[in-house]
């Protein structure tokens, strides 16, 4: 061997090891999210069956309210967001993996409702649209050279502008306002995609190798996530009421 070729090897060998360890930590990401649709999926599946239905909601002549029941599906994932946040903080694997399942199923619990506004087909259809746009706006955010950190700042601003104007539009009811909020979650989820993918890219190399599990399973929530909310940020476009 030259001293040539022992010169190249010798360089190469490490990012060789880094792209092969990357790689193996983001189809963990991948992997732990698309479990956690599949099961959040079956879940919604499942809870929109009467008995679930029954169960959610306290239903009379006037109308359907949550039940205590319903309250306490509908509020528990709050709950398991920051069990998560302690777990993966503390590096304990086997209680993140626990959270994160039961997270996802709550999850689907709790939109199990959307089997009975909007049509199989058109369900089907976004999910399908959901899924391309996710995958092309994760590959970006993944292969793109560009430091995605200052749009992350200005799109967290613009969750919590969402978060504020959906809690004055549930007194003002105004349809303008409800239209004009679903385009802007389309677009700021979009964008969350693509910096968080960039995001938990980096934190592989920044992390010790004994964090990469704990993190790939907070990297799946945090891609989950975004998902969930452009799935159902576009339904409000897409979806077809059964009625």
């Amino acid at each position: 061997m030259t001293w040539d070729n022992f010169k190249t090897n010798t360089l190469e060998m490490p990012v060789s090891r880094i792209n092969q360890g990357l790689r193996a930590y983001m189809q963990k990401v991948y992997a732990y999210m698309a479990g956690g649709l599949v099961l959040s999926g079956l879940c919604a599946f499942i809870g929109s069956k009467p008995p679930f239905i029954n169960a959610l909601y306290n239903i009379s002549p006037q109308g359907a309210s949550l039940s205590l029941f319903g309250w306490i599906v509908l509020l528990a994932p709050l709950v398991l967001i920051f069990m998560f946040q302690s777990a993966v903080g503390k590096l304990n694997v086997g209680r993140a993996q626990t959270i994160f399942w039961a997270f996802s199923a709550l999850m689907g619990f709790s939109l199990s409702t959307i089997f009975l506004v909007y049509s199989g087909e058109s369900l089907l259809t976004t999910f399908l649209v959901t899924a391309g746009s996710f995958g092309g706006l994760s590959l970006f955010g993944y292969v793109t050279k560009k430091d995605l950190s200052g749009f992350g700042s200005f799109l967290i601003m613009g969750l919590w502008g969402i978060i504020l104007a959906m809690i004055v539009n549930f007194f003002l009811k105004s349809p303008g306002v409800a239209y004009g909020i679903s385009i802007l979650g389309v677009l700021i989820f979009a964008g969350l995609t693509a910096w968080d993918t960039q995001r938990i890219r980096q934190m592989y190399s920044a992390a010790p190798e004994e964090a990469h599990q704990a993190l790939a399973i907070s990297g799946a929530l945090a891609l989950y996530l975004d998902f969930i909310n452009l799935f159902l940020f576009l339904l409000r476009f897409m979806g077809n009421s059964r009625n």
